[in-house]
């Protein structure tokens, strides 16, 4: 009896445990409504975006780039006029983790095969109800021109 007992306090102790893991896990918290709408579709939460065609990274919550200059990672608004491409076009794969460019080697390495991708869809072309309001750069203004540089013009 004292067996089963126990057995039965270490199931009621690990079912315990996973639920709380469960309610840590939700706590991080749902940012779509930060997502540009160029973001790639099928996140509740996205802290950064990493891009392969261009190297670099864009920061959802802060809405900047971050990328390689001069040895040193920069964080801006818009990324310089060397960058050419088509944030809806370009493959964006979501990194969530702390600074992801302290293991930028190990993050280019795995998604070097994404490099060249252009059939992830996006937040602006999801009839979704999930993504109805999610966050607009430069107001509202779904078919105006998407920028070559990380910005709407």
């Amino acid at each position: 009896m004292k067996k089963l007992l126990f057995a039965a306090a270490i199931l009621f102790g690990c079912l315990s445990v996973k639920v709380a893991d469960a309610q840590v896990h939700l706590s991080l918290g749902v940012n779509i409504g930060a997502q540009p709408e160029w973001g790639p579709v099928g996140y509740d939460h996205a802290e950064y975006y990493y891009m392969p065609d261009i190297d670099a990274y864009y920061d959802v919550p802060r809405h900047q780039y971050v990328y390689f200059d001069n040895n040193a990672w920069v964080h801006a608004g818009a990324l310089p006029p060397r960058y050419h491409f088509d944030r809806y076009r370009t493959y964006k794969v979501v990194v969530n983790e702390r600074n992801p460019w302290e293991r930028h080697d190990a993050i280019r390495a795995r998604y070097a095969n994404y490099r060249g991708r252009h059939d992830q869809v996006v937040i602006r072309d999801s009839h979704d109800d999930h993504y109805r309001n999610h966050w607009h750069e430069d107001g509202d203004h779904r078919d105006g021109d998407h920028g070559d540089r990380g910005r709407d013009h």
